[in-house]
C-alpha cells in the first residue's frame, strides 16, 4: 500500500512538472521519463514509459500485478509509438490494455484518470491560449487603411481557417495559411490564377491590392467592371451620372430590366458585390468634370476610360498625366473597336496623338450611329485585362501600341503608335500645364462637342415664325390642310419608323432632291387647288432646322421645321410611335 502511494505522488508530480513546463527532457536529478500523447507537440521530451528509482522498481518486480501501469513491455511501447507517427494516437494512454492493467484496483484506475485530466486540461488552456493569439493576430491584419471615402481600405475581414493549420503559433501564422499572403478562402476562389505560372501568387497579391477607378458603367464598362470584381482587384470604383434605359441593355450587360429608372452606379456595384462580395466597390453617382476628377482619380493606381465622348478623352487623359496614373483607354463604335494604354512606362499621352481635336463629324456616338452590342463587349474585355497587366504587373500592356478590331470582317490588328511627344501640352518636357489650368480648363471649347448627349433639340437655327410644335402639325393633319411632310433622316432610320405621310429625303441628299419636293408640292395643288404647305422633320429637331435653312436659301420660304423632331411627337402626341 505504501508502494502505491508512493508511485501515485511521484507520478502526479512528473505529470505536475510537464504541464508546467518544468522539466522538458531527463532530469538531471532523477531518472524519470514519461510517455506524453503526441498531439501534445512537446517535441524535446522522449517518449517512454516511466521508470521508478531502484528500490522502487525492485518492490514493483514483486507486485507484477501493480506495476502494469508503470512498467510496459517493448511491444506495447513500440505499439503506441507506431500508433503516434500515424497520427492515431488521440487520448492519453493507449486504449490497448494489458491483462494485468485491466485487473487493476479502483484507486489506480482512479489516478490514472486524474493524471489524464491534468493533461486535458493543459491541453485545453493551450489551445485557449492559442484562439487568443489568433484572434489578436487577425485584428491586427488588415488589407487596407484609410476613412470611408478612401478607396485603400478593406473590402471585408477575411476570417483565418479553422483548426490546427490556421492556429497562430508563438505570434505568427500557420505557414500553411499565410506563406503566400492569401487566405485560404482567396486561393480557392483565384486558384485557376494561381495555377499560371506568369501571374501566380505574385500577380494575384499585386491585384488584390490594387485600386482601378472605371470612368462609365455603359457598354464598354460594363464588362470591365464584372472582369475586375470577379478576378479580385481590391478596390474598384465607377464614375457615372447616367440612369439605366431599355435601350442600354443590348450592350450594357451590367445591368437588368429591375433597374431601369435606376442610376447606373448602383446597379453596377450591385452587379459587382454579387460576383464578388470580398472586393470593395466604390460608387461615384457624378459626371467625371474638371472640377472633380482630380480629388476622385488621386484615389486610385489605375483609370480606365469606358466614356463614349471627346471632351471626357482629353480631360482624363490630362487627369492622368497630372497625377502619374496609368490610363486603359478604349472606344467601340459601330462593327469597330480600339484599345490602347496612355500614359505608361514613358508612352504617350492622348495629347501626344491628337493635339489639334479632330472635326467633330469624325467624333460620332453610339446613340447616334449605332452600335452592335457584342462589340463594346469585347473591347470591355480587353481593357479589363489590360488593366489587370498594368495593376499586376505582368505581360506586356498595350503602351505606343493601338489594337484596332474589325467585327464584320473578324480582323484584329495591332498598329505602332508615335511616341511621346516632348512638345506635348500635356506630358511634354516644357508642359505648364498644372492642376489649376486643368480645373478651368474648358474642354467642350477645345474639342468643339459636348460632354454630355444632345437633349431632344438645341439649335436655333431658325426664326420661331419657321417652326411649329408636334402639336400644331397634329391640328394640321386633322384639318386635311394641303402639305408635304419631308423626313430628313437617314434611309435606315427612316426604315425602323416614320409616320405615315412622310417622304424620305435624307439631309446628306436634299440639295439633290429638290425638284422631288417641288414636283410633289405642285401635284398637291393640282389636285386641291390649295397652296401646300412644307413640313421638314428629323428625330430630335436639329437636322430638320438645318434642312429648312437650306430650303429657304434655294426658294422654299414657306418650308417651317417641326420642333423636337420624332422624339416629340412620340411624347407629345402619339406615345405608341416608338423611340429609339
Amino acid at each position: 500500500e505504501n508502494s502505491l502511494n508512493i508511485r501515485k505522488n511521484v507520478n502526479r508530480i512528473i505529470y505536475f512538472c510537464i504541464q508546467n513546463n518544468i522539466i522538458d527532457k531527463y532530469s538531471n536529478n532523477h531518472n524519470y521519463m514519461c510517455k506524453i500523447p503526441s498531439y501534445f507537440h512537446l517535441p524535446d521530451i522522449r517518449t517512454s514509459v516511466p521508470v521508478l528509482p531502484k528500490t522502487a522498481r525492485r518492490r514493483s518486480r514483486r507486485t507484477q500485478g501493480r506495476t502494469s501501469v508503470f512498467r510496459r513491455t517493448r511491444r506495447e511501447v513500440e505499439m503506441e509509438d507506431y500508433r503516434a507517427a500515424d497520427g492515431n494516437d488521440c487520448s492519453c494512454h493507449s486504449t490497448r490494455e494489458t491483462p494485468s492493467s485491466a485487473a487493476s484496483s479502483p484507486e489506480q484506475e482512479i489516478w490514472r484518470l486524474e493524471a489524464e485530466k491534468d493533461l486535458i486540461e493543459a491541453r485545453i488552456a493551450q489551445l485557449r491560449s492559442q484562439v487568443d493569439r489568433r484572434k489578436a493576430a487577425a485584428a491586427a491584419v488588415s488589407g487596407f487603411s484609410g476613412d470611408e471615402d478612401e478607396c485603400n481600405k478593406a473590402a471585408s475581414e477575411q476570417p483565418l481557417p479553422q483548426g490546427e493549420e490556421g492556429m497562430i503559433e508563438n505570434g505568427a501564422a500557420h505557414p500553411a495559411a499565410s506563406v503566400c499572403g492569401l487566405t485560404p478562402e482567396m486561393i480557392y476562389r483565384y486558384s485557376r490564377h494561381l495555377l499560371l505560372p506568369s501571374f501566380g501568387v505574385e500577380g494575384q497579391l499585386n491585384l488584390s491590392n490594387a485600386s482601378i477607378l472605371v470612368v462609365g458603367a455603359g457598354g464598354l464598362g460594363s464588362p470591365i467592371a464584372l472582369y475586375l470584381a470577379a478576378c479580385g482587384v481590391g478596390c474598384l470604383g465607377i464614375v457615372d451620372n447616367d440612369n439605366v434605359e431599355l435601350n442600354n441593355l443590348h450592350r450594357q450587360i451590367i445591368h437588368t430590366e429591375a433597374y431601369i429608372g435606376e442610376p447606373k452606379v448602383k446597379s453596377a456595384a450591385a452587379a459587382c458585390r454579387a460576383i464578388n462580395s470580398t472586393v470593395r466597390v466604390v460608387e461615384h453617382r457624378e459626371a467625371l468634370l474638371a472640377a472633380n476628377a482630380l480629388d476622385i482619380v488621386s484615389k486610385y493606381d489605375v483609370v480606365v476610360d469606358a466614356t463614349d465622348n471627346l471632351p471626357s478623352r482629353y480631360m482624363i487623359s490630362d487627369c492622368c498625366v497630372l497625377l502619374d496614373k496609368p490610363l486603359v483607354s478604349g472606344a467601340a463604335l459601330g462593327f469597330e473597336g480600339q484599345l490602347t494604354v496612355y500614359h505608361y512606362n514613358g508612352g504617350p499621352c492622348y495629347r501626344c496623338l491628337f493635339p489639334i481635336p479632330p472635326p467633330t463629324a469624325a467624333c460620332q456616338r453610339c446613340s447616334d450611329s449605332g452600335v452592335l452590342g457584342v462589340v463594346p463587349g469585347v473591347i470591355g474585355c480587353l481593357q479589363a485585362l489590360e488593366a489587370i497587366k498594368v495593376a499586376s504587373a505582368i505581360g506586356e500592356p498595350l503602351s505606343g501600341r493601338m489594337l484596332l478590331l474589325d467585327a464584320l470582317s473578324g480582323r484584329i490588328r495591332i498598329v505602332k503608335l508615335r511616341g511621346r511627344s516632348l512638345h506635348c501640352d500635356s506630358c511634354g518636357e516644357h508642359s505648364v500645364f498644372t492642376q489649376q489650368i486643368f480645373q478651368s480648363f474648358d474642354y467642350e471649347n477645345f474639342t468643339q462637342s459636348l460632354l454630355f448627349d444632345l437633349p431632344k433639340e438645341t439649335l436655333r437655327l431658325l426664326p420661331e415664325t419657321a417652326r411649329i410644335s408636334s402639336r400644331e402639325y397634329k391640328k394640321c393633319v386633322d384639318s386635311y390642310e394641303p402639305h408635304i411632310l419631308v423626313d430628313v433622316r437617314p434611309a435606315h432610320h427612316f426604315k425602323i419608323a416614320s409616320l405615315s405621310n412622310a417622304i424620305s429625303i435624307p439631309l446628306s441628299s436634299l440639295e439633290d432632291n429638290l425638284s422631288k419636293v417641288d414636283s410633289a408640292m405642285k401635284q398637291i395643288e393640282q389636285v386641291t387647288g390649295l397652296h401646300a404647305s412644307l413640313y421638314v422633320i428629323c428625330r430630335r429637331g436639329n437636322d430638320s432646322q438645318r434642312a429648312v435653312k437650306f430650303l429657304h436659301e434655294n426658294g422654299f420660304c414657306a418650308a417651317k421645321d417641326i420642333i423636337g423632331g420624332l422624339e416629340a411627337w412620340s411624347q407629345e402626341v402619339d406615345h405608341k410611335h416608338p423611340l429609339y
